[in-house]
């Protein structure tokens, strides 16, 4: 068989009956329209699935040949109220947040109307503690709630956040920490995987001695075991969050404002930081979300990619959350207890889409 070959796959009747293209000639029409009027074509899709705080009248400018371009740069818009306000309406009961631990038994449901009353509660501590729009603030969380629940407050006030995966050693999160000058450091005391405990708050102190930027450290109790903790610059998380206001007030951004800052791996040199804007981000992640998985309303989808990659965010996070999914979220191995792990998980929750 030659490499070349293509071999037609044909889907079951009942998924081409529910599915936004019923052939790939159907996708290709759509993919076209958006080459030969890319501003008409985004100008349709911003129009329909995003929530504007001020409309656009620009939808693009700059240079598609040099990669140079702006989107929507009149409108303004909050990518947390794309996530979480405007589903409140009709589906604040709804599962936003399917978290399953490291234990299979270990499972949280989060409705859209609890996700909300978290988030704003952590965005009023980030506030109360001189995090303002603009300022750049450091994630190294494991695979928990709380982590999406970061993301969300710092979107939700303007901040810009920057998750360094939580595998990472002390010096990766110190030099990526410099190099956007971030003003706090968001972790836990711990993560688990697989039965072993990962020392994230040591790793984080020990990252931040000779960080002078970091003014504060904010930790979540996750395992609850006992971890360093610094009166004079670190903040408990859990404990201060109780006494916060579940509503705060989102930031009014421009399209073009920062949304976060995300490293490369570092593997073939220095880690470079890419910054993604806010309202470009937001549609590209639904409308990919939407379409190349196919999500219909009411599924139950997957993506068991760590946050600290652009999959993580993209795809356990914000893009299933603008479209209003009940998105899962995994905190373990895929061979912990067994190899079968990742298909219990399907079969417990009833998964419809599974991205891995």
């Amino acid at each position: 068989m030659s490499d070349n070959t293509i071999l037609p796959i044909t889907p079951p009747a009942n998924v081409v009956s529910k599915s936004y293209f019923s052939s790939y000639e159907k996708y290709m029409e759509l993919y076209e329209k958006s080459v030969s009027s890319p501003n008409t074509f985004w100008k349709e899709q911003a129009e329909k699935h995003l929530t504007w705080i001020k409309p656009f009248t620009s939808v693009s400018s700059g240079s598609f040949d040099e990669g140079n371009i702006s989107w929507f740069e009149d409108g303004q818009l909050n990518v947390s109220v794309q996530c979480i306000d405007r589903h409140l309406e009709t589906r604040r009961d709804q599962i936003a947040i399917l978290w399953e631990g490291d234990e299979p038994s270990d499972i949280q449901r989060i409705s859209y109307q609890e996700l909300h009353d978290k988030v704003c509660q952590l965005a009023n501590v980030l506030k109360k503690h001189g995090i303002e729009k603009g300022d750049r603030v450091a994630l190294y969380m494991p695979m928990i709630p709380e982590a999406a629940y970061a993301m969300l407050a710092c979107a939700r006030i303007g901040a810009i956040h920057s998750v360094v995966f939580a595998g990472f050693s002390a010096e990766a999160l110190r030099e990526r920490i410099l190099d956007s000058t971030c003003k706090a450091v968001i972790t836990a005391d711990e993560g688990r995987r697989g039965q072993k405990r990962i020392p994230l708050k040591s790793l984080v102190d020990e990252a931040v001695q000779s960080c002078d930027c970091v003014e504060h450290v904010f930790m979540y109790r996750h395992t609850h075991d006992d971890v360093p903790f610094n009166n004079s610059i670190d903040i408990d998380l859990s404990q201060s969050m109780k006494s916060e206001d579940i509503f705060c007030e989102p930031e009014v951004m421009d399209s073009e404002d920062p949304l976060f800052i995300l490293y490369t791996s570092g593997s073939t040199g220095k880690p470079k930081g890419l910054q993604h804007s806010s309202a470009g981000y937001i549609l590209y992640s639904m409308l990919t979300h939407k379409y190349v998985f196919d999500y219909q309303e009411g599924d139950i989808y997957a993506c068991v990619a760590d946050i600290g990659w652009i999959t993580g965010h993209s795809y356990v996070v914000y893009g299933p959350l603008a479209n209003g999914a009940t998105t899962v979220m995994f905190e373990s191995i895929p061979t912990y207890p067994d190899a079968g792990r990742y298909w219990d998980m399907v079969e417990r929750h009833q998964i419809n889409q599974f991205y891995t």
